[in-house]
């Protein structure tokens, strides 16, 4: 069993490596939905646009992002993070400083995809690529530590910037960001000084999938057990995203003000921490597949509360349950793939999750703001999606067993 001290001296040896998938998770906020979206109230007054308008633009740029994914994500398998972190992170200062002189709704589109494309989806996908790759009987662990980047992020960014919108303009705060990034990189660089390439980790580390033999992605993407998955991958980063996207209508309908609203966001990066570090140990202790039917549970009733709530309260608890979930979203598939597939061709692999991830990302805002505009309350649409989780957390039974069954064979 990992002890805390275990954890800690886990930590210490392998601090540099750690704390570069830390930076990289948190860096990846700039392209994150809860990040762009506490711009959202400026970005459709000072384009003219409706909730639809924004939520349309948001999917579209998202959807290509989600398509570039699929290609560029394999260059994980063959350079080195460390050159391929610089370049994304470069991508991030120009996503930055063009929305802050963005004029026309062409730019704008172009934009969300910049950021979307190199922070959501590259950043995210290069922290834990790494982390599947470099570590192996403690993957767990590792992808649960470079993940508290992601909730560092969360927890830090929201109120902060709800609170600094009041006295600065929102365009000299994507220069700031701008600059901030500039900061991180020689930091990142100097972290992954010592990191190898991909080829000589894969020859060190290397872990095998089911069946005993490393999957390429033409192997994955053929394989019933990838498309089980899709829908555990893709529903909570859908309505989970959607939620973050329209927080400050959300918060209007509520009658509530937005820093209320986002008050209480801090407690669901609390709950997601923890819930990261124990899912982190579990994965350890009995495997990723195990966990598949029951990391998405507390959506049902995070989202039903959604609907329900008559207090920022009420929320509160939702939001907690939201951050218990994103634990295992953060985790548990990553490892999945790992275990199912191996380790060797993990970043084209996992290139194509994540695509299918960002995807889903991208319709959950759309997909709202389409039916807030055709008169269907963002809260009604709520307890639709506590439905759907539930029915997905029965679909992730299928996978859990096809994997199981087909591990056992292999040891019979």
């Amino acid at each position: 069993m990992s002890t805390p001290s275990g954890y800690l001296q886990f930590i210490k040896e392998n601090l540099s490596f750690l704390a570069a998938g830390f930076l990289l998770s948190f860096i990846s906020g700039l392209g994150q939905t809860y990040f762009i979206s506490i711009f959202g109230a400026e970005i459709r007054d000072e384009f003219g646009l409706t909730n639809g308008d924004w939520g349309l633009i948001y999917m579209v740029s998202t959807g290509l992002s989600a398509i570039v994914m699929v290609y560029a994500g394999t260059l994980a398998d063959t350079y080195r993070i460390r050159s391929l972190s610089i370049l994304v992170m470069g991508l991030l200062v120009i996503g930055c400083l063009s929305l802050a002189t963005a004029t026309t709704l062409p730019m704008l589109a172009g934009i969300i995809f910049l950021l979307r494309f190199a922070g959501q989806g590259m950043a995210a996908h290069m922290a834990i690529v790494a982390m599947s790759r470099w570590f192996t009987a403690t993957r767990g662990r590792a992808i649960a530590i470079a993940s508290l980047g992601f909730m560092f992020g969360e927890a830090t960014m929201p109120i902060t910037l709800v609170w600094l919108k009041s006295f600065v303009d929102w365009r000299t705060l994507w220069i700031s960001f701008a600059w901030f990034t500039v900061f991180l990189i020689p930091i990142v660089w100097w972290l992954l000084s010592k990191e190898r390439t991909p080829s000589a980790v894969a020859n060190e580390t290397e872990a095998f999938g089911l069946e005993g033999h490393h999957w390429t992605r033409k192997d994955a993407i053929s394989d019933k057990l990838f498309w089980l998955m899709v829908p555990g991958v893709a529903l909570f980063p859908a309505f989970g995203t959607a939620f973050w996207f329209h927080q400050a209508h959300f918060a209007e309908i509520k009658g509530w003000t937005h820093l209320e609203l986002v008050s209480v966001f801090p407690l669901g990066t609390i709950a997601l921490a923890i819930s990261t570090v124990l899912y982190g140990w579990l994965i350890d202790r009995v495997g990723a597949i195990r966990l598949l039917p029951f990391f998405l549970a507390p959506l049902v009733i995070a989202f039903t509360l959604h609907w329900a709530a008559a207090s920022v309260a009420i929320t509160a608890i939702a939001v907690i349950l939201m951050g218990i979930a994103g634990g295992g979203q953060a985790t548990v598939l990553a490892a999945c793939w790992s275990e199912f597939y191996g380790t060797r061709y993990i970043g084209s692999i996992k290139a194509a999750a994540a695509a299918v991830m960002v995807a889903g990302s991208a319709v959950g805002p759309g997909l709202t703001g389409f039916l807030i505009d055709a008169g269907i309350s963002f809260e009604t649409q709520q307890l639709g999606v506590a439905l759907l989780f539930l029915i997905t957390c029965f679909i992730m039974i299928l996978p859990r067993n096809l994997a199981l069954a087909s591990a056992a064979k292999v040891h019979v």
